[in-house]
């Protein structure tokens, strides 16, 4: 990974919707070269897909941020569990408060008190601590 990957990477973290044709632009390369070095970054698994950020709020749904606390050789099993479950879109590895920091997007309060309980009852989950999300401010 070079200077252009990475500076394509910065491009595609403030706004993954930026034009090709503009990155290339920014890089003084052909759009040709950055779909190929994008390409290589997503075969690399460095991109590893694309989001909208959304305002919960403005469509009703209902976003926890969630510190779960995991026994660590149960982490893998915890995390293969959690990545088949549809609410959690986004997952990391973590340092500090939780083992593993989780996004789960749901209709209601009802459904996400229903998956943290899922969550809770998986073997190797010491504690489950959400944060409702009231508004998205960036």
């Amino acid at each position: 990974m070079d200077e252009k990957d990475l500076k394509i990477i910065e491009i595609l973290i403030s706004n993954a919707r930026t034009p090709k044709t503009h990155i290339a632009k920014a890089l003084n390369v052909t759009e040709t070269a950055v779909r190929k070095r994008i390409q290589k970054l997503e075969n690399l698994g460095v991109i590893m897909g694309y989001r909208a950020v959304i305002n919960y709020k403005a469509v009703n749904l209902v976003c926890s941020l969630t510190g779960v606390d995991v026994e660590p050789e149960k982490l893998w099993m915890v995390v293969k569990a959690l990545k088949e479950m549809d609410e959690v879109k986004s997952m990391w590895l973590t340092t500090g408060d939780h083992t593993l920091m989780l996004e789960i997007v749901v209709k209601n309060v009802e459904e996400l008190s229903k998956i943290h309980e899922r969550i809770e009852k998986l073997e190797g989950v010491k504690r489950v601590c959400p944060s409702i999300v009231l508004d998205v401010l960036k």
